[in-house]
């Protein structure tokens, strides 16, 4: 796990940027502190910061390799871990005869482009961003891993193209393009309504992300040529009668598979332990290859807000050792700016905060963690794709019928029993899911921004994913949505961006080509059920998600987590926005901010103070603006000045 950074020059004049570039890695040492290293040709300089984790003592990057007529044609930086490594190299070596000096699997990535092409982003097995320059062609290949895992940043102007791990880095680079650093408004419209901001966006209008499963080619002087590479397709396969246990044996197989290759190291690797099942399931499979597997969760004094006990408990049965790390309401204040500062953009999700004082601890013992991120977007395990077993009357109702129950929703007084319902089952999917985040509705919007455009709302993001989905039952393309939006927009951006903050890798084997194999072909009534037990015979009437994949981890996951409800990281927020541990650092940051030419300073206050009277929740709305307003007192005011301390730790854990 590194930090990369590239600048490919228009006129060949790279020599002249490699100080620049080599200033430009030092906001990227978090992500690796073992190696610092650059290296340029006429056209292109790299610069690499190094997380040692496999062939510690080689895989030095930047890495030049080549086969044996020109053995360093190619040089790469490579952010993130090539799973099935070992038997590409092998596959490299008989049939080719690809020859190699490390242990690693970076030039594993190299050689199968050489000999494969663009093609072999199709066969890695990993997490990834990564970037071949071929020094003969004078081209550039950067590619990122199917699902987003790992980050890649682009901006191209008249002086060249920059990509790197980080914004920040890349954000030093665009005077050298001769690009500007202005504040993209669409984007921001985005991240209030949706609480992140959308692939490939970012806050800044000149720099964008290479999307998740895309890969680029760059020549010197021309724009990225942008590839699609990966898909992620729902082609649901009905369980024929009588096949169940095997579908399910299917299920476990390939995530017992997964997570044995995930556990490639040659460094200790622990586990996040939660009280939900996705974490459990990892954590426990773990243990068949590491007995000795540290387990690590965190949680808040409040009750109702820690799942501290259920964790332990789910250790003790697998017999892990556990690790908690219990976070005070001043340490989540005090640690705001610094963990917005590693954000790069924005992202209004509180269980950011506990995910990063649980990293900053897991470093303390370990130098990678496993953790279960993605099984809700695979399996259906999010509480919302219910809502289609509830809203099924309503698929019949004509065009006409639904206007009209929207218009009666609209009488029904606020707080009235079945407004919602009628109000939700008035609307098409695609014009009711926005994703598994929504702050703000377009009312709201108005009154917060100072310019707001309707046609920059969610419908902006999630038109063109609905199309692609069009014919598939409507749980499926929730989870598609979620797959292009939530996921990568919010659930990796702070698994990436808090582990890497504390340098730790994180692994997450759900998210694996072969699982997600598996995952694609589980029909409707084997995600969302009416509460079944195990081969069809009814348990409750409760609805149940992910079941296929709780029949797929009787025997692995601990009774007391198999059947239990999400909950995660919970974060007190509502409570501490009215109490004094939040509310004092609200007002500060309204009264300082300088977003009074975005925002409607006096409309956030208002909301701050009908949250404390407790008159309504707008807890995920204050924290929306609030995050933003850090966001901005950082990389646009510079009022705010995060204290980041340069990383060390021990040599070996």
């Amino acid at each position: 796990m590194c930090g990369l950074l590239g600048l490919l020059t228009s006129n060949g004049t790279s020599d002249e940027s490699v100080e620049l570039v080599d200033g430009a890695m030092h906001c990227l040492r978090h992500r690796g502190p073992d190696e610092h290293g650059t290296w340029h040709d006429d056209d292109m300089v790299f610069g690499f910061n190094r997380l040692s984790i496999i062939d510690i003592a080689h895989s030095h990057q930047p890495l030049r390799w080549g086969p044996p007529d020109f053995p360093d044609r190619y040089a790469l930086t490579f952010n993130g871990e090539i799973y099935n490594y070992l038997e590409l190299r092998a596959e490299l070596a008989e049939k080719h005869g690809a020859q190699f000096r490390t242990e690693g699997d970076s030039e594993t990535i190299v050689a199968a482009y050489h000999y494969w092409g663009p093609s072999a982003v199709r066969r890695l097995r990993g997490m990834f961003a990564f970037a071949i320059w071929d020094t003969l062609d004078r081209t550039a290949f950067i590619a990122r891993d199917p699902f987003g895992i790992k980050p890649l940043f682009l901006a191209t102007g008249p002086g060249g193209t920059a990509f790197g791990s980080e914004k920040k880095s890349v954000l030093q680079l665009l005077g050298q393009l001769g690009l500007g650093d202005e504040l993209d408004p669409r984007a921001i419209e985005h991240y209030t309504v949706l609480q992140y901001v959308p692939e490939p966006e970012t806050l800044h209008r000149n720099v964008r992300r290479l999307e998740s499963g895309c890969f680029a080619t760059l020549r010197p002087g021309q724009d990225p040529e942008v590839t699609r590479y990966f898909e992620p397709a729902f082609r649901v396969r009905p369980f024929a009668p009588g096949s169940e246990q095997a579908r399910y044996a299917e299920i476990a197989d390939a995530l017992e598979d997964s997570v044995a290759k995930h556990m490639r190291a040659d460094v200790t690797v622990g586990s996040f332990l939660s009280g939900g099942i996705d974490s459990t399931a990892i954590a426990a499979l773990a243990m068949r290859h590491n007995p000795n597997l540290i387990t690590f969760t965190t949680g808040f004094e409040r009750e109702g807000y820690s799942e501290v006990d259920v964790a332990a408990e789910s250790a003790e049965a697998i017999g892990a050792r556990h690790i908690v790390k219990v976070v005070s309401p001043l340490e989540f204040a005090e640690a705001i700016p610094e963990i917005v500062w590693y954000l790069d953009d924005p992202v209004a999700d509180p269980a950011l905060v506990p995910l990063y004082f649980v990293a900053k601890e897991a470093r303390k013992h370990v130098k990678v963690v496993l953790s279960g991120e993605g099984a809700d977007e695979l399996f259906g395990g999010y509480t919302i794709y219910r809502e289609p077993l509830s809203l099924r009357p309503f698929e019949k109702l004509s065009p006409r019928l639904r206007r009209a129950a929207a218009r009666l929703s609209e009488r029904i007084p606020e707080g009235t029993r079945g407004k919602s319902l009628l109000h939700r089952g008035s609307m098409t999917l695609e014009e009711r899911y926005y994703g598994n985040a929504r702050s703000f509705n377009d009312a709201q919007l108005r009154a917060v921004l100072r310019e707001f455009r309707p046609e920059w709302t969610h419908r902006d993001v999630t038109a063109a994913i609905y199309e692609r989905s069009q014919g598939w039952d409507p749980v499926a393309r929730m989870q598609h949505l979620d797959l292009f939006t939530w996921l990568r927009g919010d659930i990796l951006v702070k698994a990436d961006k808090m582990t890497m903050a504390n340098s730790l890798e994180l692994r997450v084997p759900f998210l694996d080509p072969e699982v997600f194999r598996v995952a694609e072909q589980i029909p409707f009534d084997q995600k969302i059920t009416s509460g079944r037990g195990r081969a069809g015979q009814r348990r409750s009437t409760q609805q149940t998600t992910k079941y296929a994949l709780r029949q797929a981890l009787e025997g692995i996951v601990p009774a007391h987590v198999l059947h239990r409800a999400k909950l995660g990281f919970p974060v007190p927020l509502r409570h501490w926005l009215r109490g004094t541990e939040l509310y004092d650092w609200a007002q500060l940051q309204i009264a300082e901010s300088q977003t009074d030419h975005l925002l409607d300073k006096a409309a956030i206050k208002t909301m701050l103070d009908e949250h404390r009277a407790g008159r309504s929740d707008h807890s995920r709305r204050l924290w929306t603006v609030l995050i933003f307003m850090v966001w901005h007192g950082i990389f646009v005011e510079g009022r705010i000045v995060p204290d980041i301390k340069e990383p060390t730790y021990p040599v070996e854990v």
